[in-house]
């Protein structure tokens, strides 16, 4: 029996193998026995992967095959397309070769034709719009002719069924419908073709006469059945003059089922018949109004109105001279049915689709406009005739105010009684729907009325402040509760002011800012931005600007030059200077107000009487706070001027007279011991004592200010003393002086020495020793002014340290 071959001599060599074979084999066999256990399982393994590489490579031929076909025709195309690229070049050198003339006048000729064929295409495209756009009209117009006219010709011996009402309103529907249809294609007919002009007239022609015979028909069927609804209601006028008025029914509310939806079905012909009037001035741009706004309403709110305003004129004819009662009558119908009139033609607004329009606004601007025509009218008018009159114009003034206070109070009534923010369908601005709910929106459309207005407004404010300033007190300040009060303030809090005890103003102050602030609530009464801003430039800014010159005149009457009643003059002067201040503060919180921001804008970008450079200071006020700025700035230099002459006076030749040799000093200094000089020591007594009185009397800002300006002149003008002359003067004497003159501003600020640069830096040379004026010397000679400010010397020139050196 022959026994098997050992495993060493059935598997092959390991060199003949590859690297990657004897790693695969590592791999999966570790030792003898995984050979003869896992070798099947590799087999098969290896079996399987090798026919699915076969597979994949069989589908990369199929595809290489497909992508080389593929690339062959792609190149016969582009082998084709150059042929014919090829042939056309050579058919263009041919025509190139033909004589220069003839290309020309055949180039010529192409275009010519070519351009005469795109225009009559051009002109048979636009005729058969044209074509087409008159049949569509033409058939729209014939059955809107046929609606309007011929049931009222064929149907003449049947009346009966004329009135039938359901009838007339979907007749009216179809016929509105149809004229709808007609304004839109005009519409686009406008916007793209304005050369059909004469269509469009026609077309219009057409359906304004069908609208005029259509209009007056839905109007009248609207107000009989109005009527038949028991409206208008009666007024209950029997108890107003006594301050009370019954509740009036509204008759709205009690209509329900058949008749509710016929009302419905009219007023939505009405909303309907109003929008397409709309679309009819938007296309004729008729509705573009920038000088005055036409307050157009809504047009079956003011069906409601019209009947009420029958009865009510007949009341308002007798109260003509107790407007008062006419006011009251107005307020109270239009409250009394506004909550009835919104929770009954609301829905119908919406089922209408009229965009951002409230019902009850549009009950209560055609209210207010019904009563505005009335004050146009019958009013007015009358009060104008006897302003003209002289021995009638103090009458007719009284008349004015009193019929103005009540229209503002009326307009704050009418305010409160509409809750929400939405407008009537108007596009335009929010202040054009406030001057439909405005009575006061009378003066926007009668200028010549607002300057009358505003004539009387001035003269009044003029008369009554003019009694206001001849009071004793006028002038008189009241300190004592402001000086307890700030004794128990911090340093700083004492320059937070709000009234006018905080900025020290006389009593007349208060009068200035009523009056004023009187003439602008009036001016901001109106609806409109630009009458606004013309009422308050003619009254209140004319009303400062007087008030200015009273404040002037005021101060004109203070003499400084009196050195003897100084304290007492400087009293007098703090007056106008507080008053301007406290003006001043309040001008500058009323601009930041948002009414006057949009004042100031709508000033800057519409010429109101102003010039525009005038105008554009930042704020509405800032030309008046400009001036007043100057007028304060004014009156603290003089009162400084004076004080800096009286100091001069004082103390100049107790300067001049000082002046010593350097060898005499030693001998004074080491004798006793230096006080301040006379001279200086009176001068400085005056000085404190007005700052004293300055202080308690002049308001903390403007005296912050004038002390600080004032230590500034005193700086200038002591460091000029020491240096003037051919002598210097006393060295201990300077100290002791100028230590006096910064211990006079100790109770101002905690070190007055920031506020006298110069002196302070006099007196830091004065201290220096030898040995450090030695070291100035050198680094003068070797640096120059660069060196100085090493030595804590900023204020001072070269010239004049090394004067004193």
């Amino acid at each position: 029996m022959e026994h098997p071959r050992p495993l060493s001599f059935v598997l092959p060599n390991p060199s003949d193998h590859s690297g990657i074979a004897l790693g695969l084999l590592d791999g999966n066999f570790e030792d003898l026995g995984d050979l003869l256990l896992r070798s099947s399982n590799l087999t098969s393994r290896l079996k399987h992967d090798s026919s699915h590489l076969n597979d994949r490579l069989l589908h990369l031929r199929t595809n290489l095959t497909k992508l080389a076909v593929s690339w062959i025709s792609t190149s016969l195309s582009a082998k084709n397309s150059l042929d014919d690229l090829r042939f056309n070049l050579e058919s263009l050198s041919l025509a190139t070769s033909l004589p220069e003339s003839r290309t020309d006048s055949v180039g010529e000729q192409t275009n010519r034709e070519l351009q005469q064929l795109v225009d009559e295409l051009c002109r048979i495209q636009n005729t058969r719009r044209y074509f087409v756009t008159a049949l569509k009209l033409e058939s729209l117009v014939g059955d809107l002719e046929d609606s309007v006219f011929h049931p009222m010709s064929n149907n003449r011996g049947s009346m009966l069924q004329m009135q039938d009402l359901a009838f007339k309103q979907e007749r009216f529907n179809h016929a509105i419908k149809t004229m709808n249809e007609i304004e839109e294609i005009l519409g686009d007919v406008t916007r793209h073709h304005p050369q059909w002009r004469r269509l469009v007239d026609s077309v219009d022609g057409r359906v304004d006469k069908c609208l005029s015979t259509l209009r007056p028909q839905i109007f009248a069927e609207h107000r009989a059945f109005l009527s038949s609804l028991g409206w208008p209601p009666k007024l209950a006028t029997t108890k107003i003059e006594h301050g009370d008025v019954a509740n009036i029914p509204n008759p709205l509310l009690l209509v329900q089922g058949d008749k509710k939806e016929s009302y419905s079905q009219s007023f939505l012909l009405l909303c309907g018949l109003q929008q397409l009037n709309t679309m009819k001035e938007k296309r004729k741009k008729l509705n573009k109004m920038p000088k005055e706004y036409k307050n157009v309403g809504l047009w079956a709110t003011d069906e409601l109105v019209t009947p009420v305003a029958s009865r009510m004129e007949y009341h308002f004819m007798k109260w003509a001279e107790q407007p008062e009662f006419i006011f009251a009558l107005v307020y109270k119908v239009t409250n009394d049915f506004a909550d009835g009139v919104d929770d009954f033609l609301q829905p119908l607004i919406d089922r209408a689709m009229l965009v951002s329009c409230s019902a009850k606004e549009a009950w209560v601007s055609a209210m207010v406009q019904m009563l505005s025509c009335f004050l146009e009218k019958k009013v007015f008018p009358r009060l104008i005739e006897m302003f003209k009159e002289r021995h009638m114009k103090s009458e007719a003034i009284s008349s004015w105010f009193h019929l103005v206070d009540q229209m503002v109070t009326f307009d704050k009534q009418m305010q409160s009684c509409v809750n929400s923010d939405t407008c009537l369908s108007y596009e335009g601005s929010s202040i054009a729907f406030s001057q439909g709910m405005s009575v006061m929106g009378l003066f926007c459309k009668k200028p010549e009325w607002l300057k009358t207005w505003g004539k009387i407004e001035f003269k009044d404010a003029y008369r009554k402040l003019k009694e206001d300033i001849k009071n004793e007190k006028a002038w008189v300040v009241d300190c004592q509760g402001t000086r307890l009060g700030n004794e128990s303030n911090s340093r700083s809090a004492k320059y937070v002011l709000s009234t006018r005890e905080d900025y020290k103003a006389p009593f007349v102050a208060d009068s200035f800012l009523s009056r004023t602030w009187t003439l602008i609530d009036h001016g901001l009464s109106l609806p409109a931005i630009l009458p606004r801003i013309q009422f308050v430039r003619a009254t209140a800014t004319k009303f400062l600007w007087y008030i200015f010159k009273i404040l002037l005149l005021e101060f004109k009457k203070t003499d400084l030059s009196q050195y003897c009643s100084l304290e007492d003059t400087l009293i007098q002067a703090c007056g106008p200077i507080n008053a301007a201040r406290y003006l001043e503060s309040k001008l500058r919180e009323w601009s930041d107000d948002l009414a006057f921001v949009e004042m100031w804008a709508a000033e800057t970008s519409v010429e109101v009487g102003r010039e525009p450079a005038v105008s554009c200071q930042g704020c509405f006020f800032g030309e008046e706070l400009r001036s007043l700025v100057d007028l304060e700035t004014n009156w603290l230099m003089d009162i400084i001027t004076v004080c800096l002459h009286q100091f001069d006076n004082l103390c100049s030749d107790q300067f001049n007279n000082n002046a010593d040799s350097w060898e005499e000093e030693e001998v004074v200094t080491g004798s006793s011991n230096l006080t301040v000089s006379q001279g200086v020591a009176e001068a400085l007594d005056s000085l404190r004592r007005h700052l004293c009185v300055l202080q308690l009397n002049m308001n903390p800002k403007d005296f912050l200010d004038l002390w600080r300006n004032l230590a500034e002149g005193l700086d200038h003008y002591v460091s000029c003393k020491f240096f003037s002359g051919e002598t210097v003067l006393l060295r201990k004497r300077f100290e002791v002086d100028a230590e006096a003159l910064l211990m006079v501003f100790q109770p101002y600020c905690v070190r007055p020495g920031a506020f006298f640069p110069r002196v302070r830096e006099i007196l830091r040379l004065l201290r220096m020793h030898e040995e450090e004026k030695a070291r100035l010397r050198g680094a003068l000679s070797r640096n120059g002014s660069d060196c100085l400010s090493l030595f804590g010397i900023s204020n001072l020139s070269r010239q004049l340290v090394e004067q004193f050196l």
